[in-house]
Formats: structure tokens, sequence, C-alpha cells
């Protein structure tokens, strides 16, 4: 379990959220600038909170009342960006083994071919970047991220930069992970559609703060956002504004 209690001062908002991820695939909804990748940059040690803590089960990365602070390498957190970020000088295969030499032996707890087949990315490991479609880039984005045995991984915005068909391609790799690693997968988006087909587990965000967090279909606030969304505005849109008494309180 990923537990979440943190501050964090942003330009036109105060970053709070109290917050809790399971093993297996959870989505995170909300607005552009509603504090989703800053959340992600907080749990990768990218930037560090003014209070609170970020802890895995025993382990903790961050605690700012015990004086606690993992580096990024020490947390082992995978993070697949929405551009991919792929160096473009090396083919597929020495963007996957990147990954994988970042660890001993000892720590790998997936192996490259495992990878290679799960995402079905052997016909391009002798293939650059330039030369692989928008989604095959994503599919080696995300095996890098796995041969790194991540404790954790996030993916942010893994849509954005892909056209609806690329999108229902890169779908079922997703679902695959669930098979592959029993950690928590955390995918930002604001396409709601897209995270339903892949998790009924969903966290809304707005203005840095949680509105509501819980599975679909058993948290009366969650369901009532969910539905004034689709009530409301177009699939990849987010509603400005909701009654006040649609927002959960805080705890």
């Amino acid at each position: 379990m990923l537990e979440i209690d943190l501050r964090f001062p942003r330009r036109h908002f105060l970053l709070d959220m109290q917050c809790s991820f399971a093993n297996g695939i959870g989505g995170i909804f909300g607005p552009s600038g509603a504090g989703k990748s800053t959340l992600f940059s907080l749990i990768a040690g990218l930037e560090r909170p003014q209070s609170g803590h970020i802890r895995l089960g025993d382990r903790v990365f961050v605690d700012t009342g015990r004086g606690v602070w993992q580096s990024p390498r020490e947390r082992g957190v995978g993070v697949v960006f929405q551009e991919g970020r792929l160096f473009p000088h090396y083919s597929v295969e020495g963007n996957l083994r990147y990954g994988e030499r970042l660890l001993p032996p000892a720590r790998r707890r997936v192996a490259y071919d495992q990878i290679v087949d799960l995402l079905e990315l052997r016909p391009l490991l002798r293939a650059r970047p330039a030369h692989c479609s928008g989604g095959e880039r994503q599919r080696v984005a995300l095996g890098r991220a796995l041969l790194r045995s991540p404790r954790v991984l996030l993916l942010d915005e893994p849509f954005s930069a892909l056209d609806r068909d690329l999108c229902e391609q890169i779908l079922p790799f997703l679902r695959r992970l669930h098979h592959l690693l029993d950690i928590p997968v955390l995918i930002v988006s604001h396409d709601l559609d897209l995270l339903l087909r892949l998790t009924p587990r969903i966290t809304v965000v707005r203005d840095g703060r949680v509105l509501a967090a819980g599975i679909r279909g058993e948290c009366p606030e969650l369901d009532a956002l969910l539905a004034g969304h689709r009530l409301r505005h177009e699939p990849r849109s987010f509603p400005g504004t909701l009654p006040a008494d649609s927002a959960p309180a805080l705890g």
C-alpha cells in the first residue's frame, strides 16, 4: 500500500493531499493544473514536500517530521512520461537495456525477454525511436521503466500524445501489468473513459486536493462526480465547477 499525506505550495494553490493506493492499477483523474503531475514528482523524489510523508508498506520515502528523505534512486519508482523521453541515439534494445543496467542482477525481478515478449517489442529491437510509431515508443518507454523492477510505477498522461487508434493499441499492454508486477501502478489522465477501461479505482483531484477516491460503483461521492462529468462534458474534458456539496470533506 502506498500511503500519501503531503503539503506542497504551488503558484496558485497549496497541494494538500491525503490518499492511498493498493497494488494494481489506480487512476488519477482531474483537469490540467490540478496537481496530478506534481504528485508524481513528489512520489518519485523529484520534489521535496513542505510537510508530510510518503510510505510504501514499511519503506518510508519521505517523512518531514522525522527528517527522513530517500533519493529518487533509493525509492525505486518507475516513471513513464507522456512523451516517452527515449534516447534517440539508442536502438529500442539499447533503451530497454539502459533500464535493466541500472540494477544489479540480484535486484532484478523481471527478465528482459519477459518484458520484450509482454510488450511485443521483439520485431522492433534494432529500430531507432524515430522509426517507431507513437504507440510503439510508449511501449518501449514502459518496458524500460519495468526493467528497473520498480516498487511503484507512475504513468503520466500515457494517452495524451496518441490518437484514439494508438490508445486502443496501448490498453491491452497496460492491462497485462496486473499479471506481471504486484505493485501500485498509478495512471494520470484527463481521459475518464480510457481510465475506466483500465481500472474502477479512481482518485479525482482538483486544485491540489482529493475530491473523491474509491471504487466506481462502491463510493457514492465518486460516482456522483463521474456521473456529473459524463452528463455535462465531452469525454476528454473535466468539469470546471462543481456544486459545493459535491466535494467530500478531506480527512
